[in-house]
């Protein structure tokens, strides 16, 4: 069983960043695609930007595009999620996930994702 766990999360003002950063346990790390989503109280769930296994691929929400970058080093079984010129409506727990089957590309889809770390807070104040 993989275990994901997030760091980087926290306090910044508004135009601020952050790096988050999912480190994942295992040997198969680069043969799954991984993703981040977040959930902000009151709300579902949302897909927020995913990579494909080789790293090759990537897509974004629209309301991150050209904002925040999803990478990962396969050499070190990390994701990471560099997030710019964040917003107070960025505000939520961010969850690192890794895609249910092998070789995925990048995917969009809460339902293509098995395993899910405990989250990381980030809070953006105006």
């Amino acid at each position: 069983q993989v275990q994901l766990v997030e760091s980087g999360g926290g306090l910044v003002q508004a135009g601020g960043s952050l790096r988050l950063s999912c480190a994942a346990s295992g040997r198969t790390f680069n043969n799954y695609g991984m993703g981040w989503f977040r959930q902000a109280p009151g709300k579902e769930r949302e897909f927020v930007a995913a990579i494909s296994w080789g790293g090759g691929r990537t897509v974004y929400a629209d309301s991150v595009k050209g904002r925040f970058t999803i990478s990962r080093d396969n050499a070190n079984n990390t994701v990471y999620l560099q997030m710019n010129s964040l917003r107070p409506e960025d505000t939520a727990l961010y969850y690192c996930a890794r895609n249910l089957l092998t070789f995925g590309s990048a995917t969009t889809r809460l339902a293509d994702f098995g395993s899910w770390g405990q989250g990381t807070q980030v809070t953006v104040s105006s």
